[in-house]
Formats: structure tokens, sequence, C-alpha cells
């Protein structure tokens, strides 16, 4: 078959549900075209995304600052593996290390690879750092996390869908609830082999649940206090998305006048991907400074991938997009705009419970369990109204639109998604 054959919507499906795994379910649209914060099926029907390959295409569809880099790098150099040096990963190394107030990046592709260098790094610290005893270094997690799918990753996730039938685990991991220093403060003073705590500034896989608004600060001066490094899972909180350049920011440098007026939590180990690329490219990243950093020796760790040039080209070009565009402030003010229309309707209906989140990073709680079939029977009315959206944990359904998008075009939008719950009222 020719790679320009068209083929419908039905067909495209069929052939996926042949010939590929069933590791998802996708919401059944064919999608063949993006730009901004539209997409269209091969049909070519136009869709508002709101999911944003979740939060992955902050800057939009492919954005023609973003593509052109990696066009251009692509037809200069595309791979050199780190066997040697090139000449754009130093350049990205430095923007990234500037710009999140870190002295070093340690380049992956992946979030989950991202995610698993960070638990390295940490152990690392803890046995040459720390001086915790090989081998009995113990990271603190939380429930309801979602960090990624490797095997070490699903060991400490609480999905039974995630982990079923793929043991045994890895061990070194403690799980406490999220948003609860109690526990955290109790592991802390009960365990003398903590290397450091891994955290979600928001919980965006588990329905966007945001923690309480001191949480993270209280639990990075616990963390100071025992000497463990605080590790945050940015993968899909940070590069503007919550409002702010990360949602774990704080009276830090970085250029958001919204960052004021919270406590500075800076985490020791920050993981980023996703919107790190604009979606455009695997890119993804590890920050923290020369005292943790320097554990990472020649040959303790790698990717014939991670740092290749079109990657870094990519990443400058996406990183510098967020600044010149202004999408943190975006992000916020269109969030605060979202929520507070929403919130206008949501006393008055039934389908309903609440909307949380910060940012362009939101949730509907659906009146409903979470094994009703509610929550994808509205997403498949969104779609059929034009826009895209994909329900979480059964009655959720989280909201993500590209931060490029504009206060008429989310009105717009909220309008689409309350005559969509209308339909749902009972």
């Amino acid at each position: 078959m020719s790679v320009l054959e068209k083929l419908s919507s039905k067909d495209a499906i069929a052939l996926e549900e042949k010939f590929g795994a069933h590791n998802y379910h996708p919401l059944p649209v064919v999608l063949s075209r993006g730009e901004g914060v539209f997409v269209w099926d091969v049909e070519k029907r136009k869709y508002y995304d709101f999911l944003s390959a979740y939060s992955a295409v902050n800057q939009g569809h492919c954005h023609p600052k973003i593509v052109g880099a990696m066009i251009q790098q692509a037809q200069t150099l595309t791979l050199t593996s780190r066997a040697f040096y090139n000449n754009m990963l130093g350049r990205f190394e430095k923007l990234a290390a500037e710009t999140f107030g870190y002295n070093k990046l340690l380049p992956m592709n992946t979030g989950a690879e991202a995610v698993e260098t960070a638990l390295k790094i940490c152990r690392k610290w803890a046995y040459e750092k720390k001086g915790l005893p090989e081998n009995q270094a113990q990271i603190i997690v939380c429930e309801n996390n979602f960090h990624g799918r490797t095997t070490t990753i699903i060991s400490f996730s609480n999905d039974p869908v995630a982990r079923k039938n793929y043991g045994p685990f890895t061990e070194g991991f403690i799980k406490i609830e999220y948003n609860n220093l109690k526990a955290l403060e109790e592991v802390l003073e009960n365990n003398k082999n903590i290397a450091g705590f891994l955290v979600e500034p928001i919980q965006g896989e588990a329905g966007v649940y945001v923690p309480s608004e001191d949480y993270l600060a209280k639990a990075k001066e616990l963390c100071k206090k025992h000497n463990i490094l605080f590790i945050a899972d940015e993968v899909q909180t940070g590069i503007a998305r919550t409002g702010k350049l990360l949602a774990t920011c704080g009276n830090c440098s970085c250029p958001d006048r919204h960052c004021s007026g919270t406590p500075e939590v800076k985490p020791d180990i920050l993981i980023l991907g996703k919107a790190l690329s604009g979606g455009a490219y695997p890119v993804s990243g590890v920050l923290a400074n020369d005292e943790i950093m320097e554990v990472i020796k020649p040959g303790s760790h790698g990717s014939t991938f991670g740092g290749n040039p079109v990657a870094a080209a990519v990443g400058i070009a996406a990183l510098e997009v967020v600044k010149e565009e202004g999408l943190a402030e975006n992000a916020y003010i269109l969030g605060e705009l979202f929520r507070e229309e929403l919130n206008k309707f949501i006393p008055n209906c039934n389908i309903v419970k609440s909307v949380r989140g910060k940012g362009l990073l939101n949730a509907i709680l659906i009146n409903d369990t979470e094994d009703s079939s509610t929550a994808w029977n509205i997403c498949l009315a969104l779609r059929d109204n034009g826009l895209l959206a994909k329900p979480t944990h059964g009655n959720i359904i989280r909201f993500a639109p590209p931060l490029v998008m504009t206060k008429e075009q989310l009105l717009e939008c909220v309008g689409i998604i309350i005559k969509t719950l209308r339909m749902f009222e009972k």
C-alpha cells in the first residue's frame, strides 16, 4: 500500500486494529493534519484539540518556528550518537539550564526515560554523596501516580491494568498518599535509607488532582530537613501548561509575572518532556545542579538518540516560542476564564460535579461511577460537536488545549462543552 494512498477513517482504524498491538483505546477519530489549536480528520472535518497530545503540543500543532528548526537541522545532521560532540547540543543545554535555573541538563528522549534517569541519579547520589549502604536506598512515591510504563515505574504504580502480569517488580520504593504531608514526614522520621521523594506537582493522569496550596513547599522543606532529593516530574505540567513556566515555580527567576506570591519550590531534580519539543520530536531531559549531576560519569548512563542535533534544535525553538509568545501568561489568563465560565454552568446542572485545575490543565468530574460509559459517551458527543477530549479514570474528562489558544476560541469551546453536557442532563 502506498503511503500516499488515501484512506477513510474506517479503513485507517481497521489497519491499526489488524496490524497494531492493542495497547491503547483511542477515541474513534482519524487525524491527518494539525495547525495551532485545530486538527482535521481524513474526511477534512475540523476539530478543536483539547488534549494537546497529553500536553506535548503546548506551542500548538506544527508551529512554524519549531517545524522550521527541525527541517533545517534534519537536512544538515541528524545523529552522531554521543560518541562525538555536535554543534547543537551545548546550545540547547545552555538554554535549558539557564531557563530553568540549573547547572546541568541530561538530555533523553521520552518522559518515562527521563523519569528512569532521575531515579538512577537519585540512587547514585544517595550512595556516593549521602553515604547510604549500597542497594539499600528507598525512594518515596505517591499513590495514583503516573510516571510512565517501564518495568521499574509500574513497580510503584497502583494501577492494576498497568501492573497485572508484569511482575516480578523492582524494589526500593515506598508509596504514600498524595497531598499528605504527615504521611511523608512519618516515612522520613522512621527510615534512614531514604534517597528521594518523586512527585507530580499536579497528578494529571489521576484526573488533574491539584494538591493543597502549601503541599509542595512543605514537602520540599521536609526533604531538605532530612537530606533527601525532591524530584519533580513536570513532564505533563511543565513548559507553561499550568500558567507558570513550571508548576513548581514560586518566587523564582523564570520570566513569568504569575510566579510571585507563593513560596519558592525548586526541585533538586527536575524532569521535563512532552512540550520540551512542542510535540514535534521526542525530547526529554533531567535538570540538576553540579553537586547532584556530577555523580553521572562516562559510561554510567546514556542514550544513542538522547541529545541528538535535531532534538537540540527543536528543543531550542520550543523554549523560545514559549517565551516569545507569552504562553505561560496566556495559559494563566485563559485557565481562570475557563473555570469561571464552567462554574457558572455547574450549579445548575446534574451531569457535572465540579471543575478543577490550574492554567490550561483542567478536568471535570462527571456525576456517574468510574465504571460507567458516560464520560466516554460525552467525549464522543464532543467530537461530533467539533472538540476532541478524552476521559481518564472512568468518570473524569481532561481538558488541555494548546496554549496558543485565543480568548475568543476558548469561549467558543466552552460553549461547545456546555452545549454537549446539556445533551446528557438527567
